[in-house]
């Protein structure tokens, strides 16, 4: 795996915290682990739904992936640990792909899992409503299931085996067909009480308090789960929950939700550990989304104007306290071979930014606006929001005026991705691995409104939906990562959408839990192995 941003932009905060990160831990680590015991979890949000094969979110993960499974997760010695699947194998060809998977799973209700909940989550949901599976198997014809166990995924186009590889942990959560076949998906009260393989049980959600997992006592891994079960309190207040860390009144908070201006106070406290592994396969950015549906912002010079006016070093050092880095394009550094810097390049030059705003025919009126805009940060992490009140005072800065305009999570969402009711907007979307898994869908022309986390921005470039078509059909490994080089360089041309920085997360725990930060997506993994030493 490739090391996490942090790894290699801490600031000397941060360095210490590495150093004693996993030291508290250690002293209580047992030689085996404890069965019982109660897991307290701070939540920041309450998504309105809780199905992830079809809102494939970490905020929707981070509580239902502990009670419905992928056909893998991503593993740190392995790349990727079977789970429902036990083995995979692409055809040279890349028109199929072959799952075979594991015997003897039931659905939390008793019901034998097979292939075809395989079958019907992907024709059904994953490539039909899914925002990221409709790209990942849009080119998907059929599910063959020749048996209970065998799923046979044909493909009408050439689809790299890689790329389906990779995006397996993010958009395969399998879903019960005996419950869910012949249902209207989007209204289903499935999504608000999910059924599941997972080694925990959806129980209960009360508004503003808690959700509640109890343990699978029928979960196919045997011994497993160790927790009796989980409860994610409802803790928006930044500040709250650090104070529930150290009274006790929580394990573990997650998602960097703990103020970044925290964590050394917090890791210096005895029983408490700042952790900042376990992200690496979800590293996130912050973006500036913008309507290019507006005059104003349709304009290139507008948008292009926009992202001279921002700087990004300012938000790195000042909003993120140095965990994070600074943004060239929509791929970050630590992608590997998929990442060029050759790509345009927008300095943070305020002069150079009135200028294209004064030549794209918006000069500043007689009280030293250009025009207005209403700009929704997103409301789930301190970050976003924090990002949202500093753009406000660059654009300001140029003449373009800023109201804010704030929302609940489900509110955001619906007013930007599906009623389009902004002109800009501060995102967070996750690079997971894979140009094609959820980072093209940010530019995919044509999609349908109310498609979360997904081009809405009104942009539809042949050019650029021919590269996204071409990444998802080259076989060639080196071909795929020219043609997603292309992919950059087209993207911070037409600047749809600005990426500010890249950054991954925080975990806070108290030392007694066991197993914390042990897998590259550890928030968002199904926590089977995570166990309490004291068994409280």
């Amino acid at each position: 795996m490739t090391p996490s941003i942090l790894s290699s932009c801490r600031t000397g905060i941060a360095v210490a915290i590495v150093a004693t990160a996993y030291a508290g831990a250690a002293a209580l680590a047992q030689d085996a682990p404890v069965a019982g015991g109660t897991l307290l979890v701070a939540n920041d949000t309450e998504p309105r739904n809780l199905n992830p094969a079809i809102v494939a979110s970490n905020g929707v993960f981070f509580i239902t992936s502990k009670v419905v499974e992928p056909l893998a997760e991503m593993d740190y010695d392995t790349g990727l640990r079977p789970l429902l699947a036990e083995s995979w194998e692409a055809s040279d060809d890349g028109l199929s792909f072959t799952v075979n998977l594991r015997p003897d799973v039931e659905w939390s209700d008793g019901e034998p899992f097979t292939s075809a909940d395989v079958a019907f989550s992907a024709m059904e949901v994953w490539k039909a409503r899914q925002n990221i599976g409709r790209q990942i198997f849009r080119n998907l014809v059929s599910v063959d299931t020749p048996d209970e166990l065998t799923a046979v995924f044909n493909f009408s186009e050439p689809t790299p085996g890689q790329l389906i590889e990779n995006a397996i942990p993010a958009v395969t959560a399998v879903l019960p067909k005996h419950l869910l076949e012949g249902q209207d998906l989007a209204e289903s009260p499935y999504n608000s009480a999910p059924v599941g393989t997972g080694p925990f049980l959806f129980d209960e959600h009360k508004p503003g308090e808690f959700y509640r997992l109890t343990r699978n006592e029928n979960y196919w891994a045997e011994g497993q789960p160790y927790l009796d079960q989980i409860v994610y309190r409802v803790l928006p207040d930044p500040g709250a929950k650090a104070a529930a860390l150290e009274t006790g009144d929580i394990h573990v908070t997650a998602f960097s939700a703990v103020p970044l201006t925290d964590m050394a106070r917090l890791d210096a406290i005895d029983g408490i550990s700042v952790i900042p592994g376990g992200y690496e396969g979800i590293t996130y950015n912050i973006t500036l989304d913008i309507n290019n549906r507006r005059e104003e912002l349709a304009n290139p010079l507008v948008r292009k104007a926009i992202a001279h006016a921002v700087d990004r070093d300012f938000l790195v050092d000042v909003v993120f306290l140095g965990f994070a880095t600074s943004a060239i394009g929509p791929v970050p550094p630590t992608a590997g071979e998929f990442f060029t810097d050759d790509v345009p390049a927008y300095a943070f030059d305020p002069a150079r930014a009135e200028e294209l705003l004064d030549e794209a025919g918006y000069p500043r009126g007689d009280d030293g606006a250009r025009f207005s805009v209403r700009l929704r940060p997103a409301p789930w992490f301190q970050q976003t929001r924090a990002t949202g009140d500093y753009v406000r005072q660059a654009l300001g800065a140029v003449g373009i005026d800023v109201e804010i305009v704030t929302a609940d999570p489900g509110g955001h969402i619906r007013a930007v991705y599906t009623d389009h009711d902004y002109d800009l907007a501060i995102g967070s979307p996750v690079w997971r691995n894979d140009p094609a898994i959820s980072t093209t869908i940010l530019y995919q022309g044509g999609l349908d409104a109310g498609v979360p986390f997904a081009n809405q921005w009104g942009y539809d470039s042949a050019a650029m939906n021919d590269l996204i078509s071409a990444g998802q059909s080259t076989l060639d490994p080196d071909e795929r990562i020219a043609v997603y080089k292309d992919f950059q360089r087209l993207a911070t041309e037409d600047l749809p959408i600005i990426f500010l920085t890249h950054f991954t997360f925080v975990t806070v725990a108290r030392d007694e839990v066991q197993n914390v930060a042990n897998n590259p997506r550890w928030a968002t993994a199904n926590w089977s192995d995570i166990w309490i030493a004291d068994g409280q």
